[in-house]
C-alpha cells in the first residue's frame, strides 16, 4: 500500500479583496488540519489485474466475504470465501465439505470450466452465485479399475498343487 501525503493549500485560489495574506493562509492551514477540508493521506492498493488503484473507504480494510453455492448433482455446499480468492482456493474450501481432492475437481460458473488461477470477482462470480462441481471423468475412471481389479502379483506361481 502506498501513502500520498496531499494539502488542499495547493489548489487554492488567492482572493485579492481586501483580506491579507496571513489570515487567508491560517485559515486553510485549520482547515487542513481539522480534516475538514480533505487534507490528509490517500491509500492506494494494488488490485489483483495489476492496476493500483484509490482504496475504498467503506470496506473498512476487511475483505468483502461472498457465500457461493456449490453444486454436485442432487447435493449443494455454501462457502464463505472472499470475494478476491481464486478457484484454486475455493477448490480447497470445498475438498474440506466432500472430500474430494483439488485435483479431482472441475469447477464449472456460467457454462464454463475456471482455470485454479482465475479470480473469483474477475469473473464476474458475486454473493449467492452457484458453482457446479464436477468429478474429473479421468482420475474417476482410473479410480474404478483400481477398485474393481483385485491386486494381482507380478509373479506367477511355477509349483501347482
Amino acid at each position: 500500500m502506498v501513502k500520498l501525503r496531499y494539502s488542499r493549500r495547493l489548489f487554492r485560489r488567492s482572493s485579492s479583496k481586501g483580506s491579507t495574506g496571513s489570515s487567508s493562509s491560517s485559515d486553510g492551514d485549520a482547515g487542513a488540519r481539522s480534516g475538514g477540508g480533505g487534507g490528509g493521506e490517500i491509500e492506494w492498493e494494488v488490485r489483483p489485474g495489476g492496476m493500483l488503484v484509490q482504496k475504498r473507504d467503506g470496506r473498512g480494510g476487511v475483505e468483502e466475504l461472498i457465500t457461493v453455492r456449490v453444486a454436485t448433482g442432487f447435493s449443494w455446499h455454501d462457502a464463505s470465501i472472499r470475494a478476491t480468492c481464486t478457484f484454486g482456493e475455493l477448490k480447497v474450501v470445498v475438498s474440506m465439505v466432500t472430500g474430494l481432492e483439488p485435483r479431482e475437481q472441475r469447477l464449472l460458473f456460467r457454462g464454463k470450466e475456471r482455470e485454479d488461477s482465475d479470480h473469483l470477482h474477475m469473473v464476474g462470480v458475486r454473493d449467492k452465485d452457484k458453482v457446479l462441481l464436477l468429478q474429473d471423468p479421468a482420475l474417476k475412471e482410473m479410480k474404478l479399475r483400481a477398485t474393481a481389479r483385485p491386486a494381482q502379483s507380478r509373479y506367477q506361481s511355477f509349483i501347482q498343487v
